[in-house]
């Protein structure tokens, strides 16, 4: 078995691009990505939109109950010994200061395996 980890962050739509940018500068380029809905301790709240909202409408998300608000989460399967790097660098560009930031998790992960070659461990991610 190998010493690989899965990165999984949780971010604010409009920080994707930073983000794919950021992490492929550093030599990773590859991960999945897929849109959530969330929200934390915040309850969900206008800051998080990506778009611009009238003023009438931004009165009425301000007023409502709290709500999921649109993600993303970014998985990616990198050597152990990355993941302090890529965290910063997730952290770098995602971070505000503002409540919906986001969260990274880390999880060990045991194998990989890649279906076309059947290549295990590193191998497969290389």
């Amino acid at each position: 078995m190998s010493n690989l980890c899965e990165v999984m962050a949780i971010v604010r739509t409009n920080k994707m691009t930073d983000t794919k940018k950021a992490l492929e500068e550093i030599g990773y380029p590859s991960f999945t990505a897929f849109r959530c809905f969330g929200r934390g301790k915040q309850g969900g709240r206008l800051k998080e939109l990506a778009y611009p909202v009238s003023p009438e409408i931004k009165e009425k998300i301000e007023q409502a109950p709290a709500s999921f608000i649109p993600k993303r989460i970014i998985m990616a399967v990198v050597p152990e010994d990355t993941v302090p790097k890529i965290v910063e660098i997730i952290i770098r560009v995602n971070q505000t200061g503002e409540h919906g930031d986001g969260k990274i998790f880390v999880f060990p992960v045991e194998d990989t395996k890649r279906v076309r070659t059947g290549d295990s461990g590193l191998e497969a991610l290389l």
